[in-house]
């Protein structure tokens, strides 16, 4: 497949996707907390008989899976600014759609899990609610790596076409992008 042309210029480029990168930090470290909290719902419940949906470590849970679809569905339209990171027939990301639908799927099972126990009063992290959960999220951090690769890679293409002050990291570039950084030894 042949490279794609420049459409807009390398400084503007390489500016919309640092912004992009930034954004994609902060949902990064949102995701992360997310991990925190899944130690104290699940110390919760270890200690409760049955919680809510209104428990709070249930808001700290179910906010994040709000705001990270959102999140990436702004990074899918800034996306937008940035032609080389399109997919096949000028369509969305193939990894920006597989995060988005991956939390989509994630605020989906909220309502899901609170219909389950009402009617099955139970707690047990094993049960199919609880799948919709997990299998979401790994289809969300898969398509989000995907993404991320991508940005980065771009962002090594330019930084090699555009060169440094400093002619080392210029070279640095150029032989990462030509898969010869770690085959030779560094003087």
């Amino acid at each position: 497949m042949a490279q794609m042309p420049a459409l807009i210029p390398k400084e503007v480029e390489i500016q919309r996707l640092k912004k992009i990168w930034l954004i994609i930090i902060a949902l990064g470290s949102i995701a992360a907390s997310v991990e925190v909290d899944n130690f104290v719902d699940g110390s919760l419940h270890q200690t409760s008989i049955r919680d809510s949906a209104f428990t709070p470590a249930h808001w700290w849970l179910y906010s994040h899976f709000i705001a990270l679809p959102l999140g990436w569905g702004m990074v899918a339209v800034y996306d937008r600014k940035v032609p080389i990171l399109r997919g096949p027939n000028n369509s969305m990301n193939t990894g920006l759609k597989m995060t988005i639908l991956g939390y989509l799927a994630t605020m989906f099972t909220i309502g899901v899990n609170e219909m389950w126990h009402f009617w099955y009063v139970e707690e047990i992290f094993a049960v199919p609610n609880h799948w919709m959960f997990n299998m979401g999220v790994v289809v969300a951090f898969m398509g989000a790596l995907a993404y991320v690769i991508r940005v980065y890679a771009r962002l090594v293409e330019l930084g090699a076409e555009t060169p440094g002050e400093n002619p080392y990291v210029a070279e640095m570039y150029k032989m990462a992008l030509e898969g010869k950084l770690y085959s030779r030894s560094i003087p």
